[in-house]
């Protein structure tokens, strides 16, 4: 797969509600989908899931969905630091293999959108500049 978008979602689930890729699973499937939808999930605790499996196409942003990662924070807008870390490192690890891929939020690609109700592009901005050196 030629993946060029790392793409950053949220649950939409109250903040304080901690559920799993098990539980994504089960929504997306009372969808009619396939299945989960992301490719990893991070829990409140910071815990990553895997989801779908990186070589399957996602079903998290319509239009960008074979060329595209997605990776969902539990909650709505209000995320932990565990979480944060956890995203940083899912994004990292992305990096090294998807050198190419532009990371950003779904809002960034779906103007109908706000997920994941913060600026990815600015978080990761900052993030990837105290890193980057590390990676290449």
């Amino acid at each position: 797969m030629d993946i060029s978008k790392l793409v950053v979602h949220c649950s939409d689930s109250p903040n304080y509600s901690d559920i799993d890729a098990e539980e994504i699973h089960r929504w997306h499937k009372k969808r009619k989908w396939s299945g989960i939808g992301y490719h990893k999930v991070i829990r409140r605790d910071g815990t990553v899931e895997n989801g779908r499996p990186e070589y399957w196409k996602g079903a998290h942003v319509k239009g960008y969905n074979s060329t595209s990662l997605g990776v969902c924070l539990i909650g709505r807008d209000q995320f932990t630091d565990a979480q944060m870390r956890s995203l940083e490192r899912v994004l990292i690890e992305w990096k090294a293999k998807y050198s190419n891929a532009d990371v950003c939020g779904h809002r960034d690609l779906d103007s109908h959108k706000t997920c994941p109700n913060f600026d990815v592009k600015a978080w990761w901005s900052e993030v990837w500049r105290s890193v980057r050196s590390l990676y290449q």
